[in-house]
């Protein structure tokens, strides 16, 4: 199983799929996700899951970067089916995003009509233009930049239109750029019962982490055992994380 690019998108295919995931990463390492984020989207791609990762530079019109990126997904997928690469069966549809990603996923269940069987935000990040880019300030600090819509137009946006009932929203103990609480209100109210959080070891930058391979010498050395565990203490959050993932995706399995 390769990655392939597909009309804009970075996508895996396993062999006998159980769903589709649409991954959206964060603001600045969004462009190349299927490299910044391989070793979770290719996890998940191993348990049966589609993997269809939309890369998109920031601005700060960020509804038509939803726009940008539904479309691009739903290009990928009619040429996936009409290739006969994917079958032509319903797929349950799942949105995964990563900071900024979950805005984008929140705007696109608000804000157009499509089909998810449920959305995980990991690590939800709204903030303003100043706070997301300290270079704005310093340019000029007269200019009145801000993203569209605003952190406060977002958070109505959600409230007032989003469709998607069921989510899993993840933070990380150590992660002092996740604004989930707030959201994490909104969406209880409008879907009881429909709504799981999950706090796990990390930081924001936890779905990041890659997988090395560490190679011990031909006799096991301190070093190595030093190796080994310098390991399991890194991949212990991402393996979390993957196995919170799973179990959502697919409480039966």
């Amino acid at each position: 199983m390769n990655w392939q690019e597909i009309r804009g998108n970075w996508v895996l295919v396993p062999r006998n799929p159980i769903g589709i995931i649409h991954f959206l990463g964060g603001a600045f390492v969004a462009t190349l996700p299927h490299l910044t984020y391989r070793w979770l989207l290719e996890h998940l791609a191993d348990q049966g899951y589609v993997i269809i990762a939309t890369p998109f530079v920031n601005t700060l019109d960020h509804v038509a970067i939803a726009k940008s990126v539904l479309l691009k997904f739903e290009r990928t997928l009619e040429k996936l089916q009409d290739s006969g690469e994917l079958r032509k069966l319903y797929l349950p549809t799942y949105g995964v995003g990563h900071s900024m990603g979950c805005k984008l996923h929140l705007l696109i269940g608000s804000l157009f009509l499509v089909q998810r069987a449920g959305n995980i935000l990991i690590s939800f990040n709204n903030f303003t233009a100043n706070e997301a880019i300290p270079l704005v300030e310093q340019l000029n600090s007269t200019l009145d930049i801000e993203f569209t819509p605003t952190p406060a137009q977002t958070n109505q946006i959600v409230q007032e239109n989003y469709q998607i009932r069921r989510n899993l929203l993840i933070k990380f103990n150590k992660d002092t750029l996740d604004q989930s609480a707030n959201l994490t209100t909104i969406l209880q109210q409008l879907f009881p019962e429909m709504v799981t959080t999950q706090t796990l070891s990390g930081t924001h930058t936890t779905p990041l982490g890659q997988d090395v391979k560490w190679q011990p010498g031909s006799s096991f050395s301190p070093f190595d055992a030093l190796g080994q565990w310098l390991k399991q203490e890194v991949y212990r959050d991402l393996n979390q994380l993957k196995q919170v993932m799973l179990f959502w995706l697919n409480p039966l399995s």
